[in-house]
């Protein structure tokens, strides 16, 4: 979970502590951590009682330093400019059997799911019990038939951003490529027509406005 700049979240690590400002409030606050807009955070009891949970494999639920909040506006970065009418996405490389363009609604002719997850920001919020709508990467992956050799998976976004996450990681079921945010159609805000969603990684690694998947032999680290 290492990089220094979040499309999902949209900023550098560094900025963390330093750039996070609380604005006041009672009960839940209203507080600004270095994003676009502001966000409401959780009350402070519920931010104790998280801190004290954990999930199924025993980590904490609310990593250490994070700040729960109750939902996520604009996360930053340079909207792409597709729409759903004209967006495609193309799976590639040498390490598959055949590379596929797939448009939205051959997206949408794949298997469904609908995940509930918690997402961390580098920058310091966590958005819990998230829902999320679309397509396992695993079902594009079997479309395209990567080669044993393929060990890594590449996202290709709008605005020649990149983000990286090996093969180990892409086939985890909670692994997608999101198109509906709490039963809605992404937002352009939050990466329409369509964005990667990795749960288990920090939310740089979930890149919006998807235009691409590369697999590869050899990692390429990106943002």
């Amino acid at each position: 979970m290492t990089g220094t700049t979040e499309k999902g979240g949209a900023m550098q690590e560094d900025r963390k502590i330093s750039r996070r400002t609380f604005l006041a409030g009672t009960g839940g606050a209203i507080v600004s951590i270095g994003l676009p807009g502001v966000f409401i955070k959780l009350a402070d009891a519920k931010q104790r009682a998280l801190a004290a949970d954990t999930r199924p494999d025993g980590r904490p639920r609310l990593p250490p330093g994070q700040l729960a909040v109750e939902r996520i506006r604009d996360m930053g970065g340079a909207p792409g400019t597709a729409t759903i009418a004209n967006w495609t996405l193309r799976v590639h490389d040498g390490e598959v059997e055949k590379s596929i363009v797939f448009s939205y609604q051959d997206l949408l002719n794949l298997d469904q799911v609908q995940i509930t997850c918690d997402i961390h920001c580098v920058t310091g919020w966590t958005l819990l019990d998230s829902r999320w709508g679309g397509v396992r990467l695993t079902t594009i992956m079997d479309r395209v038939r990567p080669h044993r050799s393929a060990g890594f998976v590449i996202f290709e976004a709008a605005g020649d951003y990149t983000s990286n996450i090996p093969m180990s990681e892409a086939r985890k079921g909670d692994v997608i490529l999101a198109h509906s945010f709490f039963g809605e159609k992404l937002q352009q805000a939050h990466g329409a027509p369509v964005r990667a969603l990795i749960p288990d990684r920090y939310f740089y690694k979930s890149a919006k406005w998807m235009e691409a998947v590369k697999i590869t032999s050899r990692d390429e680290p990106g943002f």
